[in-house]
C-alpha cells in the first residue's frame, strides 16, 4: 500500500477496494501513514465522498481498531445512549444521561470534546472541578453500576483510530462530511455494547448540515449503518438555526443544564430532553408509544431523581459541586459585560455559528488540537427570536477573562442577533422529522 496512490484515488473521485481502505486506516494507526497524508486523504473525502462498500470499510476498521464490548451486561435494564452531531448551546447530554437512568436505563455516554465551532460535552463535563472523563472500562462499568449512567471520552481501548481521526477533522475543515460524520459516531455507538441508540441530527446555520435534506440524509445513512449490524436506531432532526437555551460556553452550560434538572430552564431546551429520553424509552423497549414515554420523561424530571443521580455521577467521577451555592462552585469568569440594544427593533435571527467562534475568540474552544480552553467564558443571551426590544434592552451577557475578551465578545454578538425594525421571523420547528429503523429493516 502506498498513500500517495491512496490519496490520488480519492482525490480523483475512484472508488476503493475496502481491503485498500483498510490497509490505509490500519496504516494511519500504525504510523505508516503520515498526519499529513491523512490530512489530505479526509479532504478527498470531504470533497468526493465515499461509496456504500468504502462507508462499511471505514466503519469496520474504526470499530475493530479497539475493543469491542459485550452488548448487555445480563440486567434487565436496556443499555441506551444518544448521540448528537453537535450544536451551539447543546448541553442535552447532561439532562439526558441522568433522566434516562431514572427511567430505567443504563446509559454508557461516550462523548466528544468540541468540534469545529460546536461545544463538546466533555469540555462542558471538564469545567466542573474535579470531573475525570477519561476513565478505564471496569470503572466506567462501576460507574454505570452505581448510578445508571457514566459520561466519559473515549476511553484508550474503544476505536482508537476514530479519536485520531476526530482531532484531525478538527484542525483540517473537514469536520461536515456526511461519510465522515457517520463513520465517526457510528463506529463508537457500534463498539459500545447497546442494544439501542437515539441520534440528534442537527439541522441550520449553527450545524454541520445546514440543509435539511442533508441532515436526513446523514440521519439515514447513521440508522442504516446500525440497523444493518443489529442496533434498533432512532434519529431526531431538531433545529440549530438558533442556539440551544440561552448559554454558550462550558461552565455557564452546566449551569443551565442543572437549572433544567431542577426545574427551571429555557422551555425548547427542556423540550428537547424530554422529546430525546422519550425515543429512548420507546427504542429500548420501556414504553409502548412515544406519547408514554413522553409522560413517563417529564413525570421523572418534576420528580427530582434525574438532578440526584446528576450529582452522583460528577462525584462518582470526581467532580466536585456545591448544591448550597448558586453557582455550584463552578468557574466564573473574572469580567462580565451586559450588551444593550443599540435600536428599537425585533430580533429576526441569532446566528448560531458566530456565537460559536465567538466562543472560540473568547478561548472558550480550539483552534489548534493542544490548546487549553478557558471553561468559565461565554455567552448567556438576553433575547430569543421573535422578541421585541427595545433601545437599551440587554441583549447578551458576555463573560471574558480580558478586555480584549469582552470586545471580541461584544462584536461576535452584535453580528449574530440580527435587529429589524419590523419582523416576522419563522424559525424551524424545534423537532423536524423522526426516522425509526429496527435491527434487519434497514
Amino acid at each position: 500500500m502506498i498513500p500517495q496512490q491512496i490519496i490520488a484515488r480519492k482525490r480523483d473521485g475512484e472508488a476503493l477496494a475496502p481491503e485498500e481502505l483498510e490497509a490505509f486506516l490500519t496504516g494511519y494507526l500504525a504510523g505508516a501513514v503520515g498526519d499529513d497524508q491523512m490530512a489530505a486523504f479526509l479532504m478527498a473525502v470531504y470533497f468526493n465522498g465515499l461509496e456504500g462498500e468504502e462507508l462499511n470499510a471505514m466503519v469496520e476498521a474504526m470499530i475493530h481498531s479497539g475493543e469491542v464490548i459485550g452488548r448487555g451486561d445480563g440486567s434487565a435494564r436496556p443499555r441506551v445512549d444518544k448521540h448528537s452531531t453537535g450544536g451551539v448551546g447543546d448541553k442535552v447530554s447532561l439532562v439526558l444521561a441522568p433522566l434516562a437512568a431514572e427511567m430505567g436505563m443504563v446509559v454508557p455516554m461516550m462523548s466528544g470534546r468540541g468540534l469545529g465551532h460546536t461545544g463538546g460535552t466533555l469540555d462542558k463535563l471538564e469545567s466542573i472541578p474535579g470531573f475525570r472523563t477519561r476513565l478505564a472500562l471496569d470503572e466506567f462499568d462501576r460507574v454505570l453500576s452505581e448510578v445508571g449512567c457514566a459520561m466519559i471520552g473515549q476511553t484508550d481501548e474503544i476505536a482508537p483510530l476514530d479519536r485520531r481521526l476526530y482531532a484531525l477533522r478538527d484542525v483540517t475543515a473537514t469536520v461536515p462530511s456526511l461519510p465522515l460524520i457517520t463513520a465517526s459516531i457510528m463506529s463508537k455507538k457500534l463498539a459500545e455494547g447497546l442494544d439501542a441508540l437515539v441520534l440528534d441530527v442537527k439541522v441550520g446555520r449553527g450545524a454541520f448540515m445546514s440543509r435539511i435534506e442533508d441532515a436526513r440524509a446523514l440521519a439515514r445513512a447513521m440508522v442504516d449503518v446500525g440497523a444493518a449490524r443489529g442496533l434498533a436506531v432512532t434519529a431526531l432532526l431538531s433545529a440549530m438555526d438558533r442556539p440551544l437555551g440561552r448559554a454558550a460556553g462550558n461552565a455557564l452550560e452546566v449551569r443551565e443544564a442543572i437549572a433544567c434538572l431542577a426545574g427551571g430552564g429555557p422551555a425548547g431546551f427542556r423540550e428537547l430532553c424530554i422529546e430525546l429520553a422519550a425515543e429512548m424509552a420507546l427504542a429500548g423497549g420501556l414504553v409502548d408509544s412515544v406519547e408514554e414515554g413522553l409522560s413517563a420523561a417529564a413525570s421523572a424530571l418534576a420528580g427530582g431523581g434525574p438532578m440526584e443521580r446528576f450529582l452522583r455521577l460528577a462525584s462518582a467521577q470526581g467532580g466536585r459541586l456545591d448544591p448550597s451555592r448558586s453557582d455550584f462552585g463552578l468557574p466564573a469568569a473574572p469580567l462580565r459585560e451586559v450588551l444593550r440594544a443599540e435600536r428599537e427593533g425585533v430580533v429576526a435571527a441569532i446566528d448560531p455559528l458566530r456565537l460559536g467562534y465567538g466562543v472560540i475568540a473568547l478561548g472558550g474552544g480550539r483552534t489548534r488540537q493542544d490548546q487549553t480552553i478557558d471553561p468559565a467564558v461565554g455567552f448567556e443571551l438576553e433575547v430569543g427570536v421573535g422578541h421585541r426590544v427595545a433601545r437599551g434592552a440587554p441583549l447578551a451577557v458576555i463573560h471574558a477573562a480580558t478586555a480584549d475578551g469582552l470586545a471580541a465578545g461584544a462584536h461576535a454578538v452584535r453580528e449574530a442577533i440580527g435587529l429589524e425594525a419590523d419582523a416576522a421571523p419563522r424559525p424551524l420547528p424545534l423537532l423536524i422529522d423522526r426516522i425509526r429503523v429496527r435491527p434487519g429493516k434497514a
